[in-house]
C-alpha cells in the first residue's frame, strides 16, 4: 500500500462494519449530545465525499493544507481525504498565539486552512500577520473551498509522498518542521501492530483510547495508524479528564490506553475505589511515568504501563519499547533495541561511551538505508537536518545508558542534564522528586553557572493554593527532595514564581527557563540553599539558610 489512504481503504473493504472512531461523551459534550461513533464504511463514505470536494478544486501533490480541527472526527476524515490526493497536512494547535500560528502557516507555505467555525476569528487575527492572507474555510461550508492557484504536481501518491508536516515543540528557538512521508506513517503503524509481547493486539477487536493531541506524532503515527492497520477503533479524547477517566475507559470499551508521564501520578492521587480494576485494559502505552509511581499504578489498576522511546524525527522506525519482561519497573527502562535498528551511545565529543555509562542515543535503521521510516528533513533548514543526521546517525539529544542485560534506561534530554562537580544530574529526575510535594503545583529545573561546581541545580516552583512563598516552605520542599535523591541532586536554589515558561504543548521551554533561572539567581530573587547540599545535612533541623551560610 503506497499511502495512509490506501491502508484505510483496505480496512474499509475488509471490515466495513467495525467501528473506526469513537468520541466519548465527555470529549464532545460542548458540541454534541452523547458519544460519536463511525464505522469504517461510514467514515469511508465521508472521506470519499471530501476527496471529491478537494479534488475538484485542484488540490494534490505539492500542496500543504493547515488543519485546525482539534481532536475531533473531522481531523481524521479530512487528513485521509487529502492524503488520497497526495496533499500534505499541517496540524495546527488552536492554543497557539496568533504569532505562533502565523509562523507555522507561513513557514510551511500552506495554501489553505480548514478550521472549526469557532476558530475563524483567531485565524483572521493570524492572517493579519502573514504577508499574504490565507483562505480560511470552516468545515461547515466546504462549498467556499477556493480553487488552487498553483497546479498540483503530476503523478499518483506513493510511499515517499509527503503526508504531514509536524513541528517540534520549539523548547529552544523557532519550531522546526519535520517532513514526514506516507512510509513514515505506515512504518510506524506496522511497528506497533507487530510488537507482540505485552503489547499484543487482536485484529479487529481493539479499542485504543488516547487523550493525546492530534498535532503530535503519537496520536497521528502511533494510535491512528495501528488501529487503521489492524481494523481497530480509535477512541479519541479532547484532552485528559481525570475525574471522568475511568468512567470513559469503561463506557468506551477501551482495551488499550495511551498516556503521558503526569497522568499516572494524577490518577494515583485520586481516592481509591472498588471499581479501579473494573476495565478491559490490556496495557498502557506511553513514556515518562515517574519511576516511583510505576509499580504502585500497576498494582492498583491491574495493567502494565509500557514505557517506550521515540521522537518525531525517528517515528516508530527508530522506536524502543519495554514490551517484554523483565521491564525493570521503577528504573526508567525503555527496553532493548530491536534487530530493525542500530544504536550507539556517545559522549559530548562524539566518542562511544563505556558500556553502562550514560551517553547520547544515536539511532538508525539497520540495512542499506539508515533513514528508512524516519523523518526526511527539517523544512528549509538543511543545516539542522545535516547536524541531526551527522554520520548517517540520528542524533537524538536524549541521554540513555545500557543496563547489564542490554536494555536501555532513559536518563534525560542532553540539554536537560546538569553537570555539577563532575556529576551528571537529570533535570527530569529532580522535577519528578519535587513534584510529589503537596506545596508544588508546577516545577521545572534548570542549571545556572557556578564558578566552583560548574553548574548548580535551580528549581522554579509555582506553589499550590494555600502555601506561602517563604523559607519554611522552601525548607519543607528541600527536605522532601533530600529524602528522595542523593544530596548533590537537590536544588541549590529555589525560586517561587507565578508561572513557568511553557510551550503550546505545556512542556517547559528549556532555553527560556535557563535564562530565567540565571536572571533570578543574579538578582537574588531566590533562596540560596547551596550550603544545605551536604551529605551530613539533617532534614528538619532548626537552622535557617542564613545560619547555614554563616557556618
Amino acid at each position: 500500500m503506497p499511502s495512509v489512504y490506501e491502508a484505510f481503504r483496505d480496512s474499509v473493504s475488509l471490515c466495513p462494519s467495525n467501528p473506526f472512531i469513537h468520541i466519548p461523551a465527555a470529549a464532545c459534550a460542548q458540541y454534541h449530545d452523547g458519544p460519536i461513533e463511525l464505522t469504517y464504511a461510514e467514515a469511508g463514505d465521508q472521506v470519499e465525499q471530501l476527496q471529491l470536494h478537494y479534488g475538484s478544486a485542484g488540490y494534490g501533490i505539492g500542496h500543504r493544507v493547515g488543519l485546525l480541527l482539534e481532536n475531533r472526527v473531522e481531523f481524521f476524515l479530512h487528513w485521509i481525504a487529502l492524503n488520497a490526493l497526495g496533499v500534505s497536512v499541517v496540524p495546527v494547535n488552536g492554543e497557539m498565539t496568533a504569532e505562533e500560528k502565523a509562523y507555522l502557516l507561513g513557514h510551511s507555505e500552506s495554501c489553505l486552512v480548514i478550521t472549526l467555525p469557532h476558530r475563524l476569528q483567531d485565524l483572521e487575527a493570524t492572517n493579519l500577520l502573514l504577508p499574504e492572507a490565507l483562505p480560511l474555510v470552516p468545515i461547515t461550508d466546504l462549498t467556499s473551498l477556493p480553487a488552487v492557484t498553483t497546479p498540483a504536481s503530476k503523478g499518483r501518491p506513493s510511499d515517499d509522498t509527503e503526508c504531514a508536516l509536524l513541528y517540534t515543540s520549539g523548547s529552544t528557538g523557532k519550531p522546526k518542521g519535520c517532513v514526514l512521508t506516507n512510509d513514515y506513517f505506515l512504518t510506524s503503524g506496522r511497528w506497533y501492530a507487530e510488537l507482540g509481547g505485552l503489547c499484543a493486539l487482536e485484529t479487529g477487536k481493539e479499542r485504543l483510547l488516547t487523550p493525546l493531541p492530534v498535532v503530535h506524532m503519537n496520536a497521528m503515527a502511533c494510535s491512528t495508524m495501528v488501529m487503521i492497520l489492524t481494523g481497530g477503533c480509535i477512541v479519541q479524547l479532547d484532552r485528559f479528564h481525570p475525574k471522568s477517566w475511568w468512567k470513559t475507559v469503561r463506557d468506551s470499551g477501551a482495551t488499550v490506553v495511551h498516556y503521558l508521564g503526569v497522568m499516572p501520578a494524577i490518577l494515583l492521587n485520586m481516592d481509591a475505589d472498588t471499581s479501579d480494576t473494573q476495565h478491559a485494559i490490556k496495557f498502557g502505552f506511553g513514556a515518562g511515568v515517574n519511576p516511583t509511581h510505576h509499580a504502585a499504578f500497576e498494582d492498583r489498576f491491574n495493567f502494565p504501563l509500557i514505557e517506550a522511546w521515540a521522537m518525531t524525527e525517528s517515528g516508530c522506525a527508530g522506536a524502543i519499547i519495554a514490551n517484554h519482561e523483565p521491564r525493570h519497573v521503577g528504573t526508567s527502562c525503555i527496553g532493548k533495541p530491536s534487530a530493525a535498528i542500530e544504536v550507539k551511545l556517545v559522549d559530548e565529543q562524539g566518542e562511544e561511551v563505556v558500556f553502562g555509562e550514560p551517553g547520547e542515543l544515536l539511532v538508525r535503521a539497520a540495512g542499506d538505508n539508515p533513514r528508512k521510516g524516519f523523518f526526511v528533513e527539517y523544512l528549509k533548514n538543511p543545516e539542522a537536518t545535516a547536524e541531526t543526521w551527522a554520520g548517517d546517525w540520528l542524533h537524538t539529544g536524549d541521554v540513555v545508558r545500557f543496563g547489564e542485560d542490554g536494555q536501555l534506561h532513559f536518563v534525560d534530554r542532553r540539554k536537560n542534564v546538569i553537570r555539577r562537580s563532575g556529576e551528571n544530574i537529570s533535570a527530569l529526575e529532580v522535577e519528578a522528586a519535587l513534584s510529589t510535594h503537596p506545596a508544588i503545583d508546577q516545577v521545572a529545573v534548570a542549571p545556572v553557572p557556578d564558578e566552583i561546581r560548574g553548574d548548580e541545580v535551580t528549581a522554579c516552583i509555582v506553589l499550590a493554593d494555600g502555601f506561602a512563598a517563604d523559607e519554611n516552605t522552601a525548607r519543607d520542599i528541600y527536605d522532601h527532595c533530600f529524602e528522595a535523591l542523593v544530596y548533590f541532586k537537590t536544588p541549590g536554589y529555589i525560586a517561587f514564581v507565578d508561572a513557568l515558561p511553557l510551550t503550546p504543548s505545556q512542556k517547559p521551554q528549556r532555553g527560556e527557563l535557563k535564562t530565567l533561572c540565571r536572571e533570578l539567581v543574579q538578582a537574588q530573587n531566590c533562596l540560596d540553599l547551596r550550603d544545605w547540599k551536604k551529605r551530613s545535612y539533617v532534614p528538619g533541623a532548626s537552622i535557617t539558610a542564613a545560619e547555614a551560610k554563616a557556618g
